[in-house]
């Protein structure tokens, strides 16, 4: 069936419920950012295979939501589906709050699968709608009467995480939650969010693509804590641990009956945000809701200092797999045919052959030419080129180890490059060595450092319009919050303190439309500096350990500072994965690797120049090859 014929059946089936609209999300039942195969259910329906997007259907009209990202990618698979386009953000575009209340009629009926529905988003469209009374049946999934060969749930085994790689015991975490609770006057904390479960409970699972989770809720008490989970997945080894640290096992469906069930006066902690409206509409009203941030967040972003050694581990093996990636890419582009899609294969291979190595923590990112200027391009079969030796190739990765997660981006010279080209690359660089420089007074957040990045890049009038910096979790999601290094408060929703421990990325970018974009990214981890008169001091420690490219620097554009940090930067990454290559690969290494001397400036637009205050002006177009 085509999406058109999809809609019709879907339509037939709103028709019996007069329902006036049918609002379909991206999400599972857990607001988790990849979802398994049986919940791609806005795929289903509109064929649109992006990330990110919302469905809403009408009785004679359709329009799906996606941001930049999948403007291009979504014009594309929508065509000829009558679904109509609504390119977030976008001047003369509606939130979809606004679009129901103006289709809906007075006392009309909007139906969604309330599972897959944060109470957030229900609530922004309850408060557009209210004047016009219109009302909620969300205790249906129709996708699942029209699709007729969807998927099961996952029912992957659920394993156990070691306590010496997540350095806390299962009983020690579950102590700090409760402290918490009793803090917040909690009796009841209902845990929806699968990375939540997982790190507290000290499990994984493979029920999500790229993350180890699986599908769960635990409902935690002062005295006792209830893990629903489908029951088969879980040995009966794993039962017996969890019963003797106090967790017992319901059915995996039994959260909405153990919330309803909830006594009187019960004060009941949950995440208005993560939480689905199901949820929360099971909640007794003789009980209390807490709607607040979950405690579970900053917990799990402050990572335990046995969970900082295993990433530096990780990230050894995930830089010696990276490092022999680009030295085979530099060395075959040109003798042998390479895709994005090939190049991609090669790297997970060589990823693989690392110990402890689970699976890749996103869909890698392989873009060549004019492709890395689009910020998410995903290689597909159908959009697959074959890369040449000349420009720039973007490779954003990253993998799931025992020891730890990891994300990189390394943008690679394939051969000569424009003076445009190592600009950009040149300036970008810069902004994300003085970024991984930064040592700060603890109370710094994310909005306070970003800047560091972007200062080169807006000196020359340029930005990228993403976040220089997203949390990264052990063993679980490769994006998670509460930290986020961005400079817009507007965008900011919750607000976060820099917090010794936490790992985040540095990665700045520079996307030129139809022809290349760079971006470099690292992880770092927050580590203390010094405590003196003026207070606590933090810097960032680099955990990503691969080579910039050589090929692509114009050291003209570098200060001596620059230079400093950078050669400072490959002494470390050659001690760290030096020892696991040899022959060429060494040589090669000990050469992409030597020293940089700091360039002669050349003139008015010199980096020591502009950093100076003298000598020069600041890096501005009028002095660079843009």
């Amino acid at each position: 069936m085509n999406p058109v014929e999809k809609l019709a059946l879907l339509r037939a089936e709103m028709k019996k419920r007069h329902l006036d609209a049918y609002v379909v999300v991206t999400d599972d039942f857990h607001a988790s950012e990849y979802v398994g195969a049986h919940f791609k259910a806005r795929e289903f329906l509109s064929g649109f295979t992006g990330s990110a997007g919302t469905l809403v259907v009408l009785p004679d009209a359709a329009a799906l939501w996606t941001d930049g990202r999948y403007f291009l990618q979504a014009s594309q698979q929508l065509e000829g589906s009558g679904i109509e386009l609504m390119r977030m953000g976008q001047p003369g575009v509606p939130e979809i709050p606004a679009f129901l209340r103006d289709h809906v009629p007075e006392n009309g009926w909007i139906g969604f699968d309330s599972r897959t529905i944060s109470n957030d988003f229900a609530r922004s469209i309850g408060e557009k709608t209210r004047e016009k009374h219109i009302r909620f049946a969300g205790d249906e999934d129709l996708v699942d009467l029209v699709w007729a060969d969807r998927p099961a749930l996952s029912c992957e085994p659920v394993w156990e995480l070691d306590v010496k790689y997540a350095g806390l015991t299962r009983r020690e975490k579950l102590a700090m939650v409760r402290g918490k609770m009793k803090e917040m006057g909690a009796s009841v904390f209902v845990i929806p969010s699968l990375d939540e479960v997982a790190w507290l409970l000290n499990l994984r699972g493979n029920d999500v693509l790229f993350t180890p989770v699986f599908l769960s809720y635990l409902l935690l008490e002062q005295d006792k804590a209830t893990l629903c989970v489908q029951r088969e997945a879980v040995s009966a080894e794993i039962e017996a641990h969890l019963k003797s640290d106090g967790v017992t096992l319901a059915p995996y469906d039994d959260i909405y009956r153990l919330v309803a069930a909830l006594p009187t006066g019960t004060r009941v902690l949950l995440d208005g945000e993560r939480a689905n409206y199901r949820i929360l509409q099971s909640v007794p009203e003789s009980a209390e809701v807490l709607d607040r941030t979950s405690p579970i967040q900053l917990m799990k972003a402050v990572k335990t200092p046995a969970e900082q050694e295993n990433e530096r581990l990780a990230h050894i093996k995930d830089g010696v797999a990276v490092t022999r990636f680009i030295y085979w890419l530099k060395h075959t582009i040109g003798k042998e045919p390479i895709t994005e899609l090939s190049a991609s294969k090669k790297l997970e291979s060589l990823r693989a052959e690392g110990e402890h190595y689970l699976e890749q923590s996103f869909d890698p990112i392989l873009a060549y030419g004019a492709h890395g200027a689009i910020v998410h391009y995903e290689p597909t079969e159908e959009t697959d080129i074959p890369m040449e030796p000349r420009g720039l190739c973007l490779a954003d990765t990253g993998a799931q180890y025992l020891e730890g997660t990891t994300d990189i981006t390394r943008t690679i010279a394939l051969g000569p490059l424009t003076d445009e080209e190592k600009c950009i690359y040149t300036l970008v660089l810069r902004g994300h060595i003085q970024l991984g420089a930064a040592k700060f007074l603890h109370g710094c957040m994310g909005e306070n450092l970003d800047m560091l990045a972007r200062t080169p890049l807006w000196e020359a009038g340029l930005d990228f319009n993403h976040g220089t910096g997203h949390g990264v979790g052990f063993v679980l999601g490769v994006h998670e919050g509460p930290e986020r290094v961005h400079w817009d408060v507007k965008r900011q929703k919750r607000h976060c303190v820099i917090e010794e421990g936490m790992i985040f990325s540095n990665e700045p970018g520079i996307y030129l439309a139809g022809k290349f974009g760079v971006r470099i990214e690292n992880l770092v981890v927050v580590r203390e500096a010094e405590v003196n008169e003026y207070g606590r001091f933090l810097a960032l420690e680099p955990l990503t350990l691969v080579p910039y490219d050589r090929d692509a620097i114009d050291l003209s554009l570098l200060s001596s500072r620059d230079v400093e940090l950078l050669n400072a930067y490959h002494a470390k990454v050659f001690a760290a994965i030096s020892p696991y290559l040899s022959g060429d690969e060494l040589e090669w290494l000990k050469e992409v690797l030597s020293r940089f001397c700091s360039a002669k400036p050349k003139g008015k637009g010199s980096a020591d120049g502009a950093a100076r205050g003298k000598g020069g002006d600041s890096l501005s177009k009028e002095n660079l090859p843009l």
